[in-house]
């Protein structure tokens, strides 16, 4: 069978409404292949699937089949990186494999080694706090120097700076989709997606080119992130989030979940906590994942995580040495829960308009950021 007629079968099998992986698994596991299952008589394929996946199977494909095929020709041969990879294909990323819900197919583009190399998942909130954001593009570049693939689901928020931190390194990245790989979600990320292919990484997704960004999408889009990985790291997350069902679903599936500690007053700390209180394996620098991974000692993501000078290296005088309380008095009243001005005018004895004017100046040099509600927070840049 041609590459095309190939991919025809399994596009017409896995098309079929209402037919998920996990029948679509038990089909091929029975008549072992999709030209095979195809080609079976409904008899034959009513003792593996219900009666009626059994009849769709079978009867002819729906009115608007030839055009989403022709879509996903189209895609495919539009590019010489795109491609789709089966559950029997050399290049189907084995730890996927050894997941429950493995899917039958995946749409790929870019570097499509990255499936099958050492990967560390991380997520995390969609609006996080911009240290948040410093931590997960710190530690996406530690980790990825040090050659893990970072795997990730190209969000907002700490998805797209786990990507962006990422790229510099020979890890590079992995971003999986809960939409058609034609058209990146969300639209404002459709540049970074680029920049992850041409960056040596690759963009995957179960979903054939034309399927648009639908809300039940994403959290199956999870399973793959955890399936993929040897580990996932949560940065930031809310009780109520995606992330922890990617957690979740990577504890489930036996991978190692780690969680960056965040403020008490933080709400996008509070599902790290939790996790921490569950079992996973609270963070601070690199090393922290290497070490449970035994992937053996950080090079580079020492230096880039602790945010230190190494030994020789000028020390950063905006720091005393000593207990590494900041020299800025406003910092130092501040320290790294957020606060209101009333709460620092408090600590500082400042007139209002001075500790307003003094925010000011640390806001523009990236050293506090606002936050909602009034509240300030120290930025601690590494």
């Amino acid at each position: 069978m041609t590459a095309r007629g190939e991919f025809e079968a399994w596009f017409r099998l896995l098309e079929t409404p209402r037919l998920g992986p996990a029948h679509a698994r038990q089909l091929l596991a029975a008549f072992g292949s999709p030209a095979a299952v195809l080609a079976a008589p409904p008899s034959a394929l009513r003792t593996v699937v219900p009666a009626a996946l059994a009849a769709a199977i079978a009867g002819p494909a729906g009115p608007e089949f030839d055009a989403r095929l022709a879509r996903c020709l189209a895609w495919l041969g539009a590019g010489t990186q795109r491609r789709f990879v089966t559950l029997g294909d050399a290049e189907y990323p084995p730890l996927l494999l050894q997941t429950a819900d493995p899917p039958a197919l995946l749409y790929a583009e870019g570097a499509i080694d990255r499936l099958t190399a050492r990967s560390i998942a991380i997520v995390g909130a969609r609006h996080p706090t911009a240290q948040g954001e410093e931590n997960a593009r710190a530690f996406a570049a530690g980790l990825s120097a040090e050659g893990l693939v970072i795997v990730s689901g190209l969000a907002r928020g700490i998805d797209a700076a786990a990507h962006e931190g990422a790229l510099g390194g020979s890890g590079s990245t992995v971003a999986v989709l809960g939409c058609g790989l034609d058209a990146p979600y969300p639209p404002q990320n459709a540049r970074l997606a680029a920049r992850i292919v041409a960056g040596g990484g690759l963009l995957v997704s179960e979903h054939a080119p034309g399927t648009p960004p639908l809300a039940e999408n994403f959290p199956r889009r999870n399973r793959i992130i955890a399936g993929l990985s040897l580990g996932t790291l949560v940065v930031e997350a809310a009780l109520r989030s995606g992330s922890l069902i990617t957690a979740r679903l990577a504890s489930e599936a036996n991978r190692e979940v780690f969680a960056i500690p965040g403020s008490i007053h933080s709400p996008q700390a509070k599902g790290c906590h939790a996790l921490i209180k569950q079992g996973a394996k609270l963070v601070e620098v690199a090393a922290d994942i290497l070490e449970e991974l035994r992937l053996g000692p950080p090079v580079l993501a020492e230096a880039v995580l602790a945010g230190g000078a190494d030994e020789g290296d000028e020390a950063d005088d905006s720091e005393p040495e000593g207990d590494g309380a900041p020299a800025d008095p406003i910092l130092r009243a501040l320290g790294h829960d957020p606060a209101t001005l009333d709460a620092l005018q408090a600590r500082t004895g400042w007139p209002t308009a001075d500790l307003a004017a003094g925010l000011l100046e640390l806001e523009l040099q990236g050293r506090v950021q606002r936050l909602p509600g009034g509240l300030y927070q120290r930025r601690v840049t590494a």
